[in-house]
């Protein structure tokens, strides 16, 4: 019997086979305290018909326990035990559910300062933010901070969610006035594109729905915004990118001589025929065949997982990057980026660490922080030393072996990094190369720290 999810509104059921041809929209919630984030993904996930029974069954038993009349959808999101009691966020719960026009992976985060990395965690790879707004208040300092993360971390679409809009009487200047407000902050950061939608959670006006109280919107739904946004992935201009994670040399009989290089291209696309290098050692070779799920194909691009196999004997291992030859990205021990710090302990210069590029790790050391950003104001700390637990600001790092590195700007998959604990493999630090609000300088001259000197 095939299985089958249901989708929003009074279709027919979808197969795995249609849910398989929709196309896939990652995306993430931010917003203050009590801007009513996880009541809105509660809602989304209960008007689509996206909650199974029990589910609905266990949060209408908890809201009862509570003295609720109704049922809080805030808690099919709020899952951990300290969320329900204090009616806050504070872990990110991820959220997987399909409509009949796509397919959801849905980030809720926190909206607290002190859970600033758990934002950055949850949006590092939505093609879409939700920045939610509490219409009494408009935006605020939190509002700011998210908006500035979400153009540091290179989100395409951002979506101004103005909710409590029946606490204000579903008035027009109310969301106007909020609107331009937060289009003029977000634009001036960089953000490419900022769709506003007055909604009221609580009551599900404009979430599934249009409202009947703000008959002056003719906008989109916030469903219906998030089924038909494009999703684009343009393989023409993408730089194609393999990171090797496994090298597959099966020594049979039927495979004597079968030598293939696995692993989930992480950006553009990839052709039998084509001349490719692989780095950092520079050699070069074409590709002779390509298989998908132990089926020779032609062309295989981004996200998918192949095998490749080239025309010379070369040696790849894993942790190589395998590029086109005539798209090679720069190799250098120098990495300069934006990066924010999400373990308790701090980072400091002289900090060593291993530094985690796709699927190559290398011994580092961080030899500057030039400065820490103020979300605030976008203002700049210059050389502060040290970075603690949510703060955002630029480093220079020095590594032990050279890395094939893009632009987080270029590319987000293979742009980005995370620095880990030597001692005990704790993460400490995400990273994304190159330019961001900081002004980029030179790396200060001084003597490495015996042990790590390279």
């Amino acid at each position: 019997m095939t299985s089958t999810i249901e989708p929003a509104g009074p279709t027919e059921p979808l197969s795995v086979e249609q849910l398989s041809e929709t196309t896939l929209l990652r995306f993430a919630t931010a917003g203050s305290v009590d801007d009513g984030k996880s009541t809105l993904v509660g809602r989304l996930l209960h008007d689509s018909k996206s909650v199974l029974t029990d589910q609905l069954e266990a949060v209408e038993h908890a809201s009862r326990n509570r003295g609720q009349e109704t049922p809080d959808l805030a808690l099919l999101t709020d899952g951990l035990r300290a969320e329900r009691e204090q009616g806050i966020t504070i872990d990110v719960a991820y959220r997987y559910f399909a409509t009949a026009r796509r397919r959801f992976i849905l980030a809720d985060t926190p909206g607290h300062v002190q859970y600033t990395r758990n934002m950055v965690t949850g949006a590092s790879t939505a093609d879409l933010t939700v920045v939610l707004v509490d219409a009494r208040n408009g935006v605020v300092e939190q509002t700011r901070r998210h908006a500035a993360i979400a153009a540091l971390l290179r989100v395409p679409h951002v979506v101004l969610a103005v909710n409590k809009m029946d606490l204000v009487d579903h008035r027009e200047p109310v969301f106007a006035a909020i609107a331009e407000e937060f289009t003029a902050y977000a634009s001036e950061l960089g953000v490419p594109e900022i769709t506003a939608i007055p909604i009221s959670a609580l009551a599900g006006d404009n979430v599934v729905e249009p409202s009947a109280n703000m008959d002056w919107y003719g906008g989109p739904t916030f469903l219906e915004h998030l089924e038909t946004l494009p999703v684009s992935h343009d393989l023409a201009t993408c730089h194609a990118r393999l990171p090797v994670q496994y090298v597959i040399r099966p020594q049979t009989a039927e495979h004597p001589d079968y030598r293939g290089y696995a692993g989930q291209i992480a950006a553009g696309a990839f052709r039998v025929g084509e001349r490719v290098t692989v780095l950092p050692s520079g050699r070069t070779s074409r590709i002779a065949s390509i298989d998908l799920l132990g089926e020779p194909v032609d062309v295989a691009w981004t996200t998918q997982s192949v095998t490749v196999l080239l025309e010379d004997d070369i040696d790849v291992s894993r942790g190589d990057l395998i590029v086109p030859a005539q798209d090679a990205p720069a190799i250098t021990q120098d990495v300069e980026a934006t990066v924010c710090h999400v373990a308790d302990a701090p980072l400091t210069v002289g900090h060593r660490v291993l530094l985690k590029h796709g699927t190559r790790t290398v011994k580092a050391i961080v030899k500057d922080i030039p400065s820490r950003l103020t979300l605030d104001d976008l203002s700049l700390h210059p050389h502060p030393g040290r970075l603690v637990a949510n703060d955002i600001g630029r480093v220079k790092i020095r590594t032990a072996e050279p890395l094939p590195v893009d632009s987080y700007a270029d590319s987000r998959r293979t742009g980005s990094f995370i620095l880990i604990d030597p001692a005990d493999g704790t993460t400490l630090t995400a990273g994304m190369v190159g330019e961001s609000f900081a002004s980029p300088e030179p790396v200060r001259a001084g003597a490495d720290d015996d042990g790590w000197d390279f």
